[in-house]
Order: structure tokens, then sequence, then C-alpha cells
């Protein structure tokens, strides 16, 4: 059974034939996705554990949560947005889902882990998803390609969530270079995948999602080769009636198997963690650098939280162009971020009226004049910044000025 989009697409502009063609380009040399399970159930590899107010406010309300009598999690939200659990599958492709439920109950423990490894993000990523009223199993695509894992790299060079290959990641313009890496970055990778995963439908597939999905995963020449041969043979070229390279014709089944768990997990024993139904994170727009070593004094939240919520900064810094956006734990207090966004010369003032908490460097500055506009002395200011060579201070950068 094939799902088409609900609403009607505009047709695609010459901007996006373009694009088209560089991911076609990009498939023919490489598959867009990798999986932590191998070609089989059988001969798949377990996946290893991980661990785990201001909302983000370009987010609407969906009728469900105003309707309701009890707030809902983010699993509640995800099983209302699910819309192929009432598909009608042919035995044969009903087995092979089954199979995968199965190699999946042989460890919950990876479950477990990998749902744990999903709490900052499935919140915001199923949003995203039903904001385009898109089938809600599609936010449960990075449960196959990198198990919620952000930071995860394949063999053949894929990355992120979404496991993006670098062809089709510049061709769908993510950012890559030596500071910023776009397919690590949780939102804007996002929106790439679900702009293919929507523009390869409507240009290959008459809307239908589950043929995308094939082509995400092999590309979108190999999918068309494959239903133009079952069509010589009298089948509809539906996902089910496709020969494909034995990963994508495990693609589906494995994304309905776990959606399929998450759905009624109490019936399969399985234990799924509390995840509000709000993002776990804000963003906060800059249009200058920042470290997040300074991010993380200015915010007083724990540096490796920043980390793991921007695994695109590289070497540890957002670097305006190459990105804009910080993402930070949602309780992050409004004006703290105001002050972050507006580069830190709002700064913080103690209730007494003593010296800010941090400091802009500015062009021109230097060690000994900031240090005296503060009353230090330049050797306590190199201490509080671990700066090793005052000659090394760069305009834009973020100290800060006391203990505090």
């Amino acid at each position: 059974m094939t799902y088409r989009t609900i609403r009607q697409r505009f047709l695609l502009s010459a901007g996006s034939t373009v694009i088209m063609s560089l991911l076609l380009a990009a498939a023919a040399n490489s598959q867009a996705s990798t999986t932590d399970y191998g070609s089989s159930p059988r001969a798949a590899s377990s996946a290893n554990a991980a661990p785990g107010s201001n909302r983000d406010t370009d987010v609407q309300m969906h009728f469900w949560e105003q309707l309701t009598l009890e707030p809902k999690d983010a699993w509640s939200q995800l099983r209302d947005s699910f819309q192929w659990r009432e598909q009608s599958l042919s035995a044969k492709a009903q087995a092979r889902v089954d199979e995968w439920i199965d190699y999946y109950l042989e460890s919950p423990e990876n479950i477990a882990a990998i749902t744990r490894r999903a709490t900052p993000w499935l919140a915001w990523i199923t949003q995203k998803v039903t904001e385009r009223r898109l089938p809600g199993e599609l936010a449960l695509i990075p449960f196959v390609e990198s198990s919620f894992d952000p930071g995860a790299r394949s063999h053949r060079g894929a990355a992120g969530l979404w496991q993006f290959m670098p062809r089709t990641g510049d061709a769908l313009g993510l950012v890559r270079n030596g500071h910023y890496d776009g397919r690590l970055d949780v939102i804007t990778s996002t929106k790439a995948a679900l702009d293919y995963l929507e523009m390869q439908a409507d240009q290959w597939y008459e809307g239908d999602l589950e043929l995308s999905l094939a082509a995400y995963n092999a590309g979108a020449g190999t999918v068309n080769k494959a239903k133009r041969r079952a069509e010589r043979q009298g089948l509809k070229g539906e996902y089910w009636d496709l020969s494909l390279p034995q990963e994508t014709m495990q693609y589906l089944p494995k994304l309905l198997a776990i959606a399929t768990i998450i759905d009624t997990p109490e019936r399969y024993g399985v234990s799924l963690p509390d995840i509000h139904s709000e993002p776990a994170f804000a963003k906060v727009k800059l249009d200058h650098s920042v470290t997040l070593a300074e991010a993380s004094r200015l915010l007083e939240v724990d540096r490796s939280a920043l980390a793991e919520l921007n695994p695109g900064l590289l070497n540890g810094t957002l670097n305006a162009p190459s990105a804009q956006t910080l993402l930070v734990p949602e309780d992050v207090d409004q004006q703290v971020l105001a002050e972050l966004s507006n580069g830190g010369n709002d700064r913080r003032t103690v209730a007494d009226g003593s010296a800010p908490a941090t400091y802009r460097v500015e062009s021109g500055d230097s060690l000994s004049v900031i240090a005296s506009r503060y009353d230090l002395s330049a050797q306590e200011l190199m201490r509080l910044n671990a700066i090793e060579r005052p000659e090394a201070l760069q305009a834009g950068q973020l100290l800060t000025l006391s203990e505090r």
C-alpha cells in the first residue's frame, strides 16, 4: 500500500531539478545510508548504550495537545502521528516485518539504549515531521540509520543522525568545512532529510514515500531501475514488489518493526524512557563566533551538555556564517540567552553594581587594557581564561572576568 503526500506539492523548480541531478550523481557512487544492524536480522550488530522553560518558540501546539485532558509525552505524540499502522501488507511482506520485530526483541537492552539516546531529539523531530503532515514513522528513521547518535559516522563516510554521505549532503546544501559539518547538525540535517524524502517522492514516485525511503537508502537510480523491472513483470512497482540490494530490502521492514514495538511497547514487554512532549533544547541565533567554552561560562551550563547538543561544531567553536544557531538546554534563562545572542556585551551585573561577569574582545583590545579596565592583572585574566599567549587574543572572543 503506497502513501501519497497529503499536500499537493508545487512543481519542482529548475533549482530543484539541478539538486536532483546532483543527488543522482552522488547516489551513483555510494548509498545514502548505513545501518547498525547489517543486511539481515541475523547478521546485525548490537548498538552501544549511551546516556542520555524555554521552548523552541517556532513550534506550534498541535490540536491534540490543546484538546486532551491529560498532557501527552513524546511517545504518545509520536503514536498519534503514525499513519502506516493500518496498512494491509501481504503475508510475505508482513513476515519480513515480523522477522525484524523478533530480532529487536532478542536484545531489548539495545532498544532501551537507543531510545534513551533519542531523548533530546525525539519530540522536536516528531513535531517537524507532523508539521509537514508526513507519517510519524519517518521520525524513527534515525533509529535505523544511526541508532539516534548524532555523531555517528560509518566506514563509508556517512555521518549524523540521518547518515548523509558527503556528496549527498553537499547537494542538499549541508555545509562542511574544518569547523562545521551540517550533516552532524540535528537542526539542519533533519530539514535536509525531510526535504530530500519529499522531493524524491514528488519527483520520481508520485508521492510514494515508501519508494522514496528505498531511494534514500540505495539511490533513486537503483530504485527506478528495480521499479521498471517489476512493472515489466506485471507488478505494480511498489516497494514490496522490488528486488533491491539486501540492505534496502530490509530498510522499510526495520522501520515498520520498530514503529510497531513503540506503538504498543507493553505488548512486547519493552520499557521506554520518559521523554517530555516539548523539545529538550532552545535555539539561539547568533551572528558572531563563540566557543562552547565561552558559552558554557556565560550560560552556566556544562560544556559537555553543549557539545552533545551541537555535534556539528567540529572544534568546539560556532563560526558564523558556517553555523548561525547554537542549541542550549531548554531551561537556560531567557535574559542570559539574549545576552549571548547580542554578543555578550549586554553583560550581567551583580546586584551591588560590581564589574560585569564577561567581556567580548573588540578590535584593538589587549589583555593589559582589558585587565586594567576591570581592576585585574593581565596574569589573573590569563588564568581565568586559560590563555597561554597574550598575543593570541582575538576580536570576538568572550572573556570571563571573575570566579563567579
